[in-house]
């Protein structure tokens, strides 16, 4: 496995694969990687040729007084597991490199898909995302691009962006991966105290008997949300920022009764860490 660093250098891979007649598989992460980004490459390396894996932690999705000079780096860690789950190419650019333009040009989705969920207290965090994983996939020109369904926000504007763009690859979605208790992998969990790990295992908790209602009958996402609400709520280290449920694909406002897929949605702080997890509720 190859640590690169600048543009070109990830270019001459690509092209060198490219040239193989390879196919690419790209792993989007902002490093600190844990388990469920190694499914991602795994997934990646067992779909594509030749896989590369950034590792960037971009400046431009966090707005002020969020986590940016605290979020963890880790490179030498990140990687020897992508190494490890196969990736032929890190690529660790900085933002110099990534934003040689002081930031002139913007890839943006407009529209509610940005607006509601974590878009409604995070209003310059989609056009970040857009912006750099637009970068990405014109420098890894992948066949495949690769992203979790934790982030399932960001997964659908992403969507919506690949075929708004006419990009000529396909995004797959892969399953959340869990800690053994139940809790999401993220890697903000590395910020939680022991005290807060345990009152964030409500979470999942809360989306299980969502589930569960779901699949005894109920289809009134009122009453759905509103389970889950004062679930969480009786944790008294919780502060909860949304629980809402929006229709698939797109986030489109749900039907009373539920029909289709259904995507319910949490984001809640333990501490002074946001966490966030999903469920979808669909008839199998």
């Amino acid at each position: 496995m190859k640590l690169v660093h600048t543009v070109a250098e990830l270019r001459d891979e690509v092209t060198a694969a490219k040239a193989q007649g390879l196919t690419i598989g790209l792993v989007p992460t902002m490093g600190a990687l844990h388990e469920g980004h190694a499914s991602l490459i795994a997934a990646a390396n067992k779909e594509n040729d030749f896989v590369v894996v950034s590792v960037f932690v971009n400046p431009t999705q966090f707005g002020p007084n969020e986590d940016l000079d605290a979020y963890p780096r880790t490179l030498e860690a990140d990687c020897k597991l992508a190494e490890k789950m196969g990736a032929n190419v890190v690529f660790a650019p900085s933002p110099k490199e990534m934003y040689p333009s002081t930031d002139d040009t913007w890839v943006e989705v407009t529209g509610d898909i940005t607006k509601v969920l974590c878009g409604r207290t995070r209003p310059i965090h989609f056009r970040g995302v857009t912006t750099v994983v637009t970068k990405l996939f014109n420098l890894a020109q992948p066949d495949r691009a690769y992203f979790g369904q934790k982030d399932a926000q960001q997964v659908e504007v992403l969507k919506r962006m690949v075929k708004d763009l006419f990009f000529p690859l396909q995004l797959r979605v892969m399953p959340i991966i869990r800690e053994a208790d139940g809790l999401a992998k993220s890697s903000r969990n590395t910020y939680l105290s022991q005290e807060e790990h345990t009152a964030a295992l409500v979470l999942s908790r809360s989306l299980k008997a969502a589930k569960a209602m779901y699949k005894a009958g109920e289809r009134d996402a009122a009453k759905i949300t509103a389970a889950v609400t004062a679930d969480i709520a009786k944790e008294p280290m919780s502060n909860i920022d949304y629980v809402e449920i929006y229709a698939l694909p797109g986030l489109e406002p749900v039907s009373n009764p539920m029909v289709g897929s259904n995507l319910l949605a949490v984001a809640v702080k333990f501490g002074t860490t946001r966490l966030i997890d999903n469920v979808v509720l669909e008839e199998k």
